[in-house]
């Protein structure tokens, strides 16, 4: 069921985004009276699913869901229709349309791609409003458990104050994607501010470890279930231990030293149980465990319990608008950051690149629309950036060819776009293997 769901929102963000790009070429192409052939959802190799022609257009579902595509008249394109560009031009197709024309259809997905980003960004706004613990209230500072962030100089109860100079003033989701693309942190410890220098290939440090968040919020110990062979019966779900041998533990990275310190004892103990205090006596295994299986706890719970407060913040429909641009372009920079240090060998952020299973793994195991947007708009800013890259056969490539056009005031003949469409080709699907290698690679031997 859970990878059906996966594959619903999987399908359906896809789905979205491929039809309205190609509206984004097709739309413009129709009004400069350029004959479109081919309106597809999908790839049609050999045989499509669905199919139906409408005027001179056919509208169509293929069976092999890695893009979709739109087949304009007189276009070298995927198709490498070297039969029809043989022939003399016809005042519908692509080629005799002037360059400012053909320019406006082939930025027209990526134009599309854009503004649905942010339309999403101001509508999710709009509905969800904000929720996000103030960094202030972070009084313990974090939580470090992964050994990347460790080795490079973290620790947990640092508390974060700045990363590349900019305050932090909000503990959300995105603290770990500032961390990632940065290159110093300054961290406030025991009331000192130590500034920590990210190492160049931090990202391929990152990809050889275990896959951890890079910091997290300082939680309860809190018990998810008791296994019927562990030492302590007593104990319950939900049970949050308040106290270990006489010491508060009002945090889960507070109790593994004492059980460490204390192997094969029987220690005092006090829970929270139902709102009230248990004090108990808990028997601490050779291994230095409790014998039970931790429980998560949510972020209202946290509040109740004096954790952290939560702030939350609603917005007008004309509120959201600001807001939402500004959402949608701190993701388009940090998508350009990480695009770049892909492409900068000394980073290993190459590693991690990932193909379609990456994507698909991206969505989660229950059905939520709040977070299905989220991934729609990102997934629609990686679209719009990727398909401007100066490569041929995508659009920034034809884009490319059109403004030395445009400003040189010569045409690249067509036998040179034939043969830059079939080397861009060739590099696009040499990417497109590497990036699904890469899914294939670290499912293997990263599990």
């Amino acid at each position: 069921m859970e990878i059906a769901i996966k594959l619903s929102q999987f399908l359906l963000s896809l789905s979205i985004l491929i039809i309205l790009h190609e509206l984004g070429h097709f739309i413009p192409a129709k009004l400069f009276k350029t004959r479109v052939e081919k309106f597809y959802l999908f790839f049609d190799v050999k045989y499509s699913l669905l199919k139906k022609k409408i005027g001179e257009t056919e509208y169509g579902i293929g069976w092999l869901p890695l893009g979709g595509y739109v087949k304009i008249s007189g276009m070298i394109d995927e198709s490498m229709d070297t039969e029809q560009m043989a022939q003399e031009p016809q005042p519908w197709e692509f080629r005799s349309k002037p360059a400012w024309q053909r320019l406006i259809i082939m930025l027209g997905g990526v134009t599309v791609n854009f503004i649905l980003a942010f339309i999403i960004y101001i509508g999710m706004t709009f509905f969800y409003g904000e929720q996000y613990i103030a960094n202030s209230e972070v009084k313990d500072g974090v939580w470090i458990q992964n050994p990347t962030m460790q080795q490079i100089g973290f620790k947990t109860g640092d508390k974060f104050v700045s990363i590349d100079g900019k305050p932090i003033d909000k503990f959300d989701q995105t603290i770990s994607e500032k961390i990632l693309m940065s290159k110093k942190v300054v961290v406030d410890r025991g009331g000192v501010e130590q500034e920590i220098k990210m190492p160049i290939n931090f990202i391929d440090k990152l990809l050889s470890g275990p896959k951890m968040p890079l910091a997290e919020l300082r939680m309860p110990f809190t018990i998810g279930a008791v296994p019927s062979d562990s030492p302590n019966q007593h104990l319950k779900p939900k049970d949050i231990l308040l106290s270990l041998n006489g010491q508060k533990t009002k945090y889960l990275d507070e109790v593994k030293p004492i059980l460490e310190n204390n192997k094969g004892k029987e220690l005092p103990a006090v829970v929270l149980r139902d709102e009230q205090e248990v004090p108990l006596t808990v028997k601490v295994t050779n291994e230095g465990k409790l014998g039970v299986q931790l429980g998560g706890i949510s972020i209202a719970s946290l509040e109740k319990l004096g954790y952290y407060k939560v702030s939350s913040q609603k917005f007008g429909f004309f509120e959201s608008i600001p807001v939402g641009i500004e959402k949608g372009c701190t993701q388009l920079g940090n998508y350009g950051k990480q695009l770049k240090a892909i492409f900068n060998p000394s980073t290993g952020a190459y590693k991690g690149v990932g193909g379609f299973a990456a994507i698909f793994n991206i969505f989660p195991n229950t059905w939520s629309w709040e977070a299905f947007w989220g991934i729609t708009a990102l997934l629609s800013i990686m679209l719009g950036v990727m398909n401007l890259l100066p490569i041929p056969a995508l659009d920034g490539g034809h884009v490319m060819f059109l403004l030395y056009e445009i400003i040189s005031g010569r045409k690249p003949s067509d036998k040179f776009l034939e043969k830059a469409q079939l080397v861009g080709f060739v590099l696009l699907i040499s990417l497109l293997l590497f990036a699904n290698g890469n899914d294939i690679y670290k499912a293997i031997f990263h599990k």
